[in-house]
């Protein structure tokens, strides 16, 4: 056996789970769900099937259902499994527990109790991406699933633009292509990027390109699979000061200063400020 009973203090142990490959799962994991008193997760099923490849027992535990549709119910069972003084460990179904997933309603309430809230960090779909992708990791910024519907989507991304980091999203199978059309719609066709499917499973792919290039194989392909989409940071061109008072200039004609300087300052994605006192300037000639 991996693992090894231990004394847990009444609390809530997070516990992270394999996206793919059942041994990636940490040996202090295992640790936690053979000795905690309770045990809850997003799919039961799931988690018993890991158990039972790492041979870990229920001995009489029950699994009990925490997700979307089940939480305040569960969350209630939960905290008062915590009053009687004993230890509950939740799982979701693959990954670390509130990244895309369930438990963060879970976590704010036994916190708010006063009970410790710990965790047994492990895989993550957007780390392991992150690492694959090719791409910057000095700054990223995690945007979860997008809204389905195109408009919805498009005014999320547009809202993600100027974030000076590498982008990461979860997108399923049948919206790729879609997101990946809108991504370049709103990024621009030129932004790199990279789609991640299956990590860590035996069909792991890893394409990279920029988001039209990606957006074109995509729209003639069928995939499966789990899937994790980045984008590069957006990435500022070189501006000439006489670039900047050409284009005041010809803006002062028909606009107001204020109207001009946001044009402007727009038009070279700079700031603001700056640009208006430039344009007061001109404006003032």
């Amino acid at each position: 056996m991996n693992f090894q009973k231990i004394s847990l203090t009444a609390g809530l142990y997070f516990v992270a789970t394999p996206i793919g490959t059942a041994r990636d799962i940490t040996l202090r994991a295992l640790d936690i769900l053979a000795s905690a008193d309770v045990i809850a997760a997003e799919d039961t099923r799931s988690l018993r099937r890991l158990m039972e490849i790492h041979g870990v027992p229920l001995e009489g535990r029950r699994i009990l259902a925490y997700h979307d549709h089940s939480g305040p119910a569960a969350r209630e069972k939960i905290i008062q499994a915590l009053e009687q003084g004993r230890s509950v460990a939740y799982a979701s179904e693959a990954g670390m527990p509130l990244i895309a997933d369930p438990g963060y309603d879970l976590g704010r309430s036994v916190a708010e109790k006063g009970f410790p809230v710990t965790c047994a960090p492990g895989p993550s779909a957007a780390l392991a991406a992150l690492t694959l992708a090719g791409l910057p990791t000095d700054a990223f910024f995690f945007a979860g699933f997008l809204p389905n519907a195109t408009k919805a989507r498009r005014t999320r991304i547009e809202a993600l633009r100027s974030i000076p980091g590498t982008l990461v999203f979860y997108e399923s199978p049948k919206r790729v292509s879609g997101c990946l059309a809108d991504l370049a719609a709103s990024l621009g066709p030129e932004r790199q990027a990279a789609l991640c499917r299956e990590l860590t499973k035996k069909f792991e792919e890893i394409r990279r390109g920029t988001l039209s290039e990606l957006a074109e194989e995509f729209a003639e392909r069928t995939v499966k699979g789990e899937i994790v989409l980045l984008v590069d940071r957006a990435r500022s061109q070189a501006v000439n000061d006489s670039d900047i008072e050409e284009a005041l200039l010809k803006a002062l004609q028909s606009h107001s200063v204020r109207d001009a300087a946001d044009l402007v300052s727009e038009m070279f994605d700079l700031p603001r400020r700056p640009i208006y006192q430039r344009a007061l300037s001109l404006g003032n000639k």
